[in-house]
């Protein structure tokens, strides 16, 4: 397995861990039966997500040092 190959699952696994923790921060509702998310809604919603995420990782780094 080459180095960069590694370094994806490895960013994959860390997004996976974090994953309860950025949807707690994110405060996302979810979307009532039968009526999907619209493009511009789903947009908005993963730019929350980016947005926890990060907090989310900065938690870590806080919380560990």
């Amino acid at each position: 397995m080459t180095p960069e190959i590694e370094r994806q699952q490895q960013k994959a696994k860390e997004f996976m861990s974090l994953l309860p923790l950025t949807l707690a921060l994110a405060g996302l509702p979810g979307c009532e039966p039968g009526r999907p998310f619209t493009e511009s809604q789903l947009e908005s919603r993963a730019t929350t997500l980016r947005i926890a995420y990060k907090v989310a990782r900065q938690i870590i780094v806080d919380v560990t040092r």
